[in-house]
């Protein structure tokens, strides 16, 4: 582990904190603003009768390419040594192939190569993703984990409703936003290297991989004191498919289930993208703050989850808009402050922090199988008991989501 966190540190690395901000949305406004926006529109531009298949194709083999990168990579950099650190190798070759990537789909004409190049574009995130992720384990103290988890949950936020509105003005410029986003990357990832230099660690020890037993503690799923670590997955995984089933299908809720006409539900996706941000932020500010302040942070991630469940219901009462905004209003809340809290409860409960990359990216697939299972759940309930039950059947999930993490007995 890096000595940097084996002391107790009086006070909060601020520049290591704006450094995770910063490097976060380096990588999450370009991918979002590919992935939702420019990607899809460039398909259709090339193949506009079935982009709607393509568009499924490329997000599923996303999801799996991220699923397995992020972990051999966050095992890859555990055991990387460098005189520029572990972490910032992967940051920098990440960004590197993210700009010759976005150039070479920007070009290309084919579907198939594009497919290609987006999987592979896939573990070029995904070495930045799983090494930005493991500086809070490497360099932040126990007691300032909550303050720098939520510089990351700030970043989610912004990153998910920015990129939106930054692609929007280069539809019919395609590439050029896609060279745009590339740009971002380069500025932002060399900007939080700047701010968070991370020091050599060539002379730190390392297990060689010369028996099967190193091998498998490097690669492998945790198993040793990791019954925390999977309440924690299993906790995550059910809040993560929760929202995934609402916001998935958000779009056909209001103009399916309350009967919206094209205009209003427009000005009401915007409102509520408004109403994410605004309240995302400022309680991603307070959340994690306060976690470090009350030293727990299980009880604060399993409230969050209990209260967007709750929220959740109202849309089950009444079919209307105002329904679906008090549900924003609350996910907005409390969902930020769990963006805020949660990062900093997975490093508490990591079976290993020299294993801590790669570990924390076992912790993502709860993000990756949410976005899977969420829209298969919901589409199920649709189809079988229209989209009222949807609602009733997030609080549930949600409860149980809460009861997992607060079984969690290591929690600081």
């Amino acid at each position: 582990m890096d000595k940097v966190a084996e002391a107790p540190k009086k006070r909060f690395p601020i520049h290591l904190g704006f450094g995770l901000l910063i490097g976060c949305l380096g990588w999450l406004i370009p991918y979002c603003g590919l992935a939702i926006t420019l990607l899809p529109a460039k398909i259709g531009q090339i193949d506009p009768s079935h982009k709607v298949a393509w568009v499924a194709t490329f997000s599923a083999t996303a999801m799996v390419v991220a699923a397995i990168s992020n972990i051999i990579v966050g095992a890859l950099s555990d055991r990387t040594r460098t005189k520029i650190g572990k972490r910032t190798p992967w940051i920098i070759g990440g960004t590197v192939f993210t700009i010759i990537f976005f150039y070479l789909i920007s070009i290309s004409t084919s579907i198939q190569m594009m497919l290609v190049l987006y999987a592979l574009y896939q573990i070029a995130l995904n070495s930045c993703v799983a090494s930005l992720a493991a500086f809070i384990p490497d360099r932040v103290a126990p007691e300032h984990r909550g303050t720098a988890s939520s510089f990351v949950g700030i970043a989610a936020t912004l990153g998910n409703s920015g990129a939106g509105l930054i692609a929007a003005h280069f539809i019919i410029h395609i590439n050029f936003g896609i060279y745009v986003f590339a740009g971002v990357a380069i500025l932002f990832e060399v900007i939080a290297l700047l701010l968070i230099k991370e020091p050599g660690n060539v002379d730190e020890p390392r297990e060689k991989l010369n028996k099967a037993s190193s091998i498998f503690k490097t690669f492998a799923l945790p198993i040793k004191g990791a019954h925390d670590f999977y309440l924690a997955l299993s906790g995550r995984l059910m809040f993560t498919s929760a929202l995934n089933m609402i916001t998935g299908f958000q779009l056909y809720i209001l103009t399916d289930y309350m009967h919206l006409g094209t205009g209003k539900t427009a000005s009401t996706i915007s409102l509520i993208s408004t109403i994410m941000l605004i309240t995302g932020v400022i309680c991603g500010v307070i959340a994690g703050p306060f976690a470090d302040k009350i030293g727990r942070y299980k009880l604060p991630v399993a409230i969050c989850m209990m209260m967007v469940g709750f929220g959740a219901f109202f849309p089950f009462f009444d079919a209307h808009p105002w329904t679906m905004m008090v549900f924003t209003f609350i996910n907005g809340i409390f969902n930020g402050a769990y963006n805020a809290v949660d990062q900093a409860l997975t490093v508490a409960v990591l079976p290993d922090e020299q294993t801590a990359a790669k570990d924390l990216g076992i912790l993502n697939l709860a993000n990756t199988l949410g976005q899977i299972v969420g829209p298969l759940l919901a589409g199920a309930i649709i189809a079988s008991m229209g989209y009222k039950m949807i609602f009733p059947t997030v609080m549930v999930i949600c409860l149980v989501g809460a009861g997992l993490i607060l079984l969690i007995k290591r929690d600081k």
